[in-house]
């Protein structure tokens, strides 16, 4: 089965989510959410990892995690794991708790609002979930970090960082008038979500804006393998193939008007729509709009007599 490639670099943030295998339980009871909230405190420990929000449902979890280093991965990998082996121990079973791989939606963090929508997301978990009635405030539900932005600094874990989202949303201080602004602000957005929106966070493969995405596509160039799947290997492909598609016209001296003067099956054309196959992934669709040669069937064609005929 396709999956997500892991882009890992200083600094990145993730909104990190984990299912139960099977969707079942990983916090039968309080005991086992304090215990994986001190496993998450140990992992940040080894790996210098800092939470902006976090949020413990039944059978899954959200987390918007920093990593100074980068080691998401390794750290993923003794969380889970660790986690699991206590859990297992505890309640006396054997086996996979978690489903398959974690899902970790590259974020950014650049303070145009994104890490403050991950972290939204995180903290409005209990509300989509109708865990809490419309009288109820947000800090009725004790299992996120939503309660603990509310506490004195001092009360806090050391791993958990409210600052960043306290300045996205110009709150200039962790007082205690900064936190009754926090609370105000939530409830607001608690009241205009209404489950709609942050289809990006749900559906895509980052969250940030166009100029993230092509930093994060950069990034992951010629690291893809065909095991890995969805927009970003489509994406990453592309990218791949117009680098290709320029360096090649620049060798030629062509442009996109002179693309279109020529005959579909000029053989320049030919060379490079053979080379775009070799070397991408791209269908002959695409190859045969972008090099101007017609229908696909006839560009495919095209390649297949020179290929014969060298």
């Amino acid at each position: 089965m396709a999956r997500k490639l892991r882009v890992q670099y200083p600094g990145a943030i993730y909104h990190v989510m984990s299912r139960g295998n099977r969707r079942e339980r990983i916090f039968v009871d309080d005991q086992d959410r304090r215990k994986f909230l001190q496993t998450l405190g140990e992992a940040c420990e080894k790996t210098g990892w800092q939470v902006h929000a976090y949020c413990l449902m039944d059978n899954h979890f959200h987390a918007v995690v920093e990593t100074p280093q980068p080691n998401l991965v390794d750290g993923m990998k003794w969380l889970l794991g660790t986690y699991t082996s206590r859990f297992n121990r505890r309640h006396r079973v054997v086996g996979h708790l978690f489903s398959g791989r974690y899902k970790a939606l590259p974020v950014d963090g650049s303070g145009n609002g994104y890490l403050r929508t991950a972290c939204d997301y995180a903290h409005l978990n209990p509300e989509r979930a109708k865990l809490l009635r419309p009288e109820e405030p947000l800090r009725q539900y004790r299992w996120s970090s939503y309660g603990e932005y509310l506490k004195l600094p001092r009360l806090r874990s050391k791993w958990l960082r409210v600052d960043r989202i306290l300045g996205e949303m110009r709150i200039p201080k962790d007082s205690a008038a900064g936190r009754r602004e926090f609370e105000r602000q939530m409830e607001e957005r608690r009241r205009l979500d209404q489950g709609q929106g942050m289809k990006q966070l749900q559906r895509g493969w980052y969250l940030g804006d166009e100029e993230f995405r092509r930093e994060l596509l950069a990034q992951m160039d010629g690291k893809m393998g065909r095991h890995h799947g969805g927009a970003e290997r489509r994406e990453s492909a592309e990218k791949r193939a117009q680098k290709i598609l320029q360096e090649e016209l620049r060798r030629r001296g062509w442009d996109h008007n002179e693309l279109k003067k020529r005959r579909k099956a000029d053989p320049g054309k030919v060379e490079v729509a053979g080379r775009l196959r070799k070397e991408t992934t791209m269908n002959w669709q695409w190859i045969a709009a972008a090099l101007v040669m017609g229908a696909a069937d006839y560009a495919a064609a095209c390649v297949r007599e020179l290929l014969q005929q060298s």
